[in-house]
C-alpha cells in the first residue's frame, strides 16, 4: 500500500521546511507555531477598510418599470457607494453601463489582499500558501489598474520569504507612495523571520495610519535625514507588531511623526518600555508576557488632563515608574484607582518590585493620592520618590494625614531601600518621611537629595 504524502504546508515554504529539517526541527511544529503567531498578529491588526461579507444581487425590473434608478444617481453617490466595495467588486461596477465605467477609477482605492482569496470571509484573515504566486500577481493588476488615491491597503496575506517578492513588494510601496495612500497595513510571513521591510515605507508622507507586523526593520542610520522635516507628517497612528528594530530605528521613527497620536506596540518577546518627555493620552499594558520595566518619565495629556495608565495582564513586570499622582490615572485590571479606595487583589499588581514616583508634595490631592497608590504594589522593595517643585501651594499635609491613612503594608514589610530627590525640607515632605521612618521595620538603606545637591545616606537604619 503506497504510503500517504503528508499535508502540505501552507505557511512554510519549501525552503524553510527544508531548512527545519537540516536544523533537526520538525517542520511540521514549525507550522503549528506558525500559525499560532499569525493568529495572534491577526487579532491585533485594524478591520479591513471595506466589508466583503455582504452579498449584492440586482433585482430584475417589473414589466412596468424598466428604468435603472441607481445608475441615474448623483456621482458623488456612485463614487460613495462604489468605496465601500472591496477593490475587485468595485472594478466589476464598470462593467455594469456606460453610467459606471468611470465611477471606480475615479474612487479612492480600498485594496486588501484577503479579500482577493477565493472563500474568505470578512474577518477570517488566512495567509495565501506560501508557494504560490497567484495573489502577489493579482495585487500587481489591482494596484496598476487605478491610477489613485489609495485610500487605504491592507497586506496581511502574501509571501515575501525570497528576494523577487522584496523587490516587488518596494515597487508596490512606492506606487502607493505617488498615489497618496492614507492607511497601510503591512504583515509579512513569520518564515523566514528577518525579511527586510523595505526602506521605501519612509517615502510615504500621506499616511496617516501605519501598522506593521513581523519584519525586520531596515537601519535608519542607512537613510537620508531630512533635517528638521518629518519623516511622517500626518501619521496619527502607529502599530508595531513583533518587529525586529534598534532603538535608533523607534527614535527615528517617532521624532519624524510629529503629530503621531497612538502607539501600540504588540510583541511576545516585549522586555522593556521607555516613554519620555511625551504628551499623551494614554499607556494601556493589556497583555505582556515579557514585560519586565515600564518607564514613564515627563509625560502629559495632549490637552492637560490626566494620562490614563493601564495594566492589565504583565506577570514579569518588575519596574515601573515614575507614577505622578497628578498627572496618572491609574488603572489596575478594570477598575480606576482613585483615593481612599480599598485594596484588594484585582487591584494590586504583586509583582513589582521596584516603584518609582514624582509627587508634588505641596499639593494636598496628589499626596492624597499616595497611600492609595503605594496600597497597589504590595511587595515593593525599592521606592524611589522625586520631590516636584509647585510654584503655589495647596493644601499641605502634616503627619496627623498619615497617621489616619493607616498602615500601608509595603512600608512596613517590604521596602529595604528608599530615595528621596528633591527635597527642599517643606513641611508636606518632612511629615510624610517621618511617617515612613516610623514605620518602615526592614528599611536597610535611604538615601537624601536635597534641591541644591547636598546627599544625605542612613546605612543599617
Amino acid at each position: 500500500m503506497a504510503q500517504q504524502n503528508p499535508a502540505p504546508f501552507v505557511y512554510l515554504d519549501a525552503a524553510a521546511a527544508a531548512d527545519a529539517r537540516r536544523r533537526g526541527m520538525d517542520p511540521h511544529v514549525l507550522e503549528q507555531s506558525t500559525q499560532g503567531v499569525l493568529q495572534f498578529l491577526y487579532m491585533c491588526l485594524p478591520d479591513t477598510p471595506v466589508y466583503a461579507r455582504a452579498v449584492l444581487s440586482a433585482l430584475p425590473a417589473s414589466s412596468g418599470d424598466a428604468d435603472d434608478r441607481i445608475s441615474a444617481l448623483p456621482f458623488g453617490i456612485l463614487r460613495n457607494i462604489v468605496s465601500r466595495l472591496p477593490a475587485k467588486d468595485a472594478a466589476r461596477t464598470s462593467a455594469l453601463s456606460r453610467r459606471w465605467r468611470p465611477v471606480s477609477r475615479c474612487t479612492p482605492l480600498a485594496l486588501a489582499d484577503a479579500h482577493l482569496l477565493p472563500g474568505v470571509l470578512e474577518g477570517l484573515r488566512q495567509p495565501a500558501r506560501a508557494d504560490t504566486p497567484a495573489l502577489a500577481a493579482t495585487v500587481s493588476r489591482a494596484i496598476a489598474a487605478h491610477p489613485g488615491p489609495f485610500r487605504a491597503v491592507h497586506l496581511v496575506c502574501g509571501y515575501y520569504g525570497n528576494a523577487a517578492r522584496q523587490r516587488e513588494l518596494a515597487r508596490w510601496v512606492q506606487t502607493f507612495a505617488a498615489k497618496g495612500v492614507e492607511e497601510l497595513v503591512l504583515v509579512n510571513r513569520p518564515w523566514p523571520l528577518d525579511v527586510p521591510l523595505p526602506a521605501a515605507r519612509l517615502d510615504v508622507a500621506t499616511l496617516t495610519r501605519l501598522y506593521l507586523g513581523l519584519w525586520k526593520f531596515p537601519d535608519t542610520s542607512a537613510l537620508p535625514r531630512r533635517g528638521a522635516g518629518a519623516v511622517f507628517p500626518h501619521l496619527r497612528e502607529l502599530v508595531l507588531c513583533s518587529m525586529e528594530l534598534e532603538s535608533r530605528d523607534m527614535e527615528y521613527l517617532l521624532a519624524g511623526s510629529p503629530v503621531l497620536e497612538n502607539l501600540c506596540l504588540v510583541g511576545q518577546h516585549l522586555r522593556r518600555v521607555q516613554i519620555c518627555l511625551s504628551a499623551i493620552d494614554s499607556v494601556a499594558v493589556v497583555d505582556t508576557s515579557s514585560l519586565e520595566r515600564l518607564f514613564l518619565w515627563e509625560t502629559m495629556a495632549l490637552d492637560g488632563s490626566c494620562v490614563r495608565l493601564k495594566i492589565g495582564k504583565a506577570p514579569k513586570l518588575r519596574v515601573l515608574g515614575y507614577l505622578n499622582p497628578g498627572i496618572h490615572m491609574l488603572e489596575i485590571r478594570n477598575t480606576v484607582i482613585n483615593a481612599g479606595i480599598k485594596a484588594s487583589p484585582s487591584t494590586m499588581v504583586p509583582g513589582i518590585r521596584i516603584l518609582g514616583l514624582n509627587v508634588r508634595f505641596g499639593v494636598r490631592n496628589d499626596v492624597k493620592m499616595l497611600p492609595t497608590f503605594l496600597r497597589c504594589f504590595p511587595n515593593v522593595e525599592t521606592l524611589h520618590f522625586v520631590s516636584q517643585k509647585t510654584e503655589v501651594v495647596h493644601g499641605k499635609v502634616n503627619l496627623k494625614f498619615w497617621q489616619e491613612a493607616g498602615p500601608i503594608e509595603s512600608i512596613q514589610s517590604c521596602i529595604k531601600m528608599m530615595t528621596f530627590r528633591e527635597f527642599r525640607m517643606e513641611r508636606s515632605e518632612v511629615a510624610f518621611l517621618k511617617f515612613f521612618f516610623q514605620s518602615a521595620q526592614v528599611l536597610k538603606n535611604a538615601v537624601t537629595v536635597g534641591s541644591n545637591g547636598s546627599f544625605t545616606s542612613t546605612h543599617e537604619v
